[in-house]
């Protein structure tokens, strides 16, 4: 049928002479180059326009231009992702330029996740500005998910801290904080992260401070009270409305513990201090029987040169020898009764009348 109409087209207007086959009618391989000429330009014009978004854009009220469709394929921009968040803004009763929300994905947001904070903000009553919610979305964060939590707030449950009383017994207590975003302080603001840390150093004061471990057992909310009271939630992206204890244990006495520790190393230092003490009293021990064994080498010489004294006395006449003999009787004397005085012991001592 198309080649028929190809062919009365042409026996009107005649045909070139590199399409003429020499009957005067189309070529079989011109007629196929026409043809996929003209599918490549149908292609090329539904890809350029999507037609079946620009009617669901028409019917929804959201009209778009087909040059603007045209104009978002040349930027590289998928229509889809634009005009379809405009038709759930138009749905919502909200509208928004279409170049704020292509300008918002090329700058690399999330124009679908901004669109449904949008909508979830008005239907809440939040103040929540196109220009804040892109800064949001382009910072890192959720902003769907900060609405939601400014809407619903999150329960944020922390690990078992643990800290020590004055009285020396450990406690861990497990918190649980409630938590609402803060729209304001969503650019720039410190994450969950720091919400926990400093609840945790604040239980920590708390338990700590406390003289007697009893008396938080007795009053755990002193605790919730106290850390809710240091405006914990400055310069965070979070509202902190509640802390409540969900559980606190008894650890051990780190008290007693400490001090036995502190004892068994005062010991051992009193022990390596009479070590010392010792090795010392034995070091001067054995220096004081060297001093005897020396002084006996001394007493032994001197010994020595007794006879020789007696020698040179007797050779120069300044010792006769009846002398030289009484002083022999008078040792001989001596060694006899020290050798008696040993076999019979000392004398025992007699009452007198």
């Amino acid at each position: 049928m198309l080649a028929t109409l190809l062919t009365s087209i042409v026996a009107q207007q005649g045909l070139p002479a590199y399409l003429d086959d020499g009957t005067g009618e189309l070529s079989l391989m011109a007629l196929a180059g026409i043809v996929v000429v003209g599918i490549v330009v149908l292609i090329m014009f539904f890809w350029l326009i999507p037609v079946r978004l620009w009617i669901a854009a028409w019917a929804s009220g959201a009209h778009v231009g087909l040059l603007t469709l045209i104009a978002m394929r040349l930027r590289r921009v998928p229509p889809k992702s634009i005009v379809e968040p405009r038709i759930s803004l138009i749905k919502a009763g909200l509208d928004l330029n279409l170049d704020r929300l292509e300008g918002h994905y090329l700058a690399g947001g999330n124009v679908m996740a901004v669109v449904a904070a949008l909508i979830s903000a008005d239907k809440a009553n939040i103040a929540l500005t196109f220009d804040r919610a892109a800064a949001i979305d382009l910072a890192g964060r959720n902003v769907f998910e900060a609405v939601q939590m400014s809407v619903n707030p999150k329960v944020i449950t922390t690990p078992k801290i643990t800290a020590m009383a004055k009285d020396g017994i450990q406690l861990s207590a497990v918190t649980r904080i409630t938590v609402r975003a803060n729209i304001d302080r969503l650019v720039g603001g410190a994450g969950e992260e720091t919400v926990i840390a400093r609840v945790g150093e604040g239980i920590v004061s708390t338990i700590g401070s406390a003289d007697d471990h009893k008396a938080v057992l007795e009053n755990p909310d002193k605790i919730s009270k106290n850390v809710l009271a240091k405006g914990l939630d400055a310069g965070t992206a979070f509202e902190i409305l509640s802390i409540d204890i969900a559980d606190v244990d008894v650890g051990a006495n780190i008290g007693a513990k400490l001090n036995t520790e502190r004892a068994e190393a005062d010991k051992q230092v009193a022990q390596a201090a009479a070590e010392g003490r010792r090795a010392m009293a034995m070091a001067l021990e054995q220096e004081m029987k060297a001093r005897v064994a020396e002084m006996q080498a001394k007493l032994v010489e001197a010994e020595a040169q007794v006879p020789m004294a007696m020698a040179e006395a007797l050779r120069a006449g300044n010792l006769g020898v009846m002398d030289y003999l009484n002083l022999k009787n008078i040792s001989a004397d001596t060694d006899m009764r020290r050798s008696i005085s040993k076999v019979t012991g000392p004398p025992e001592n007699k009452d007198r009348r």
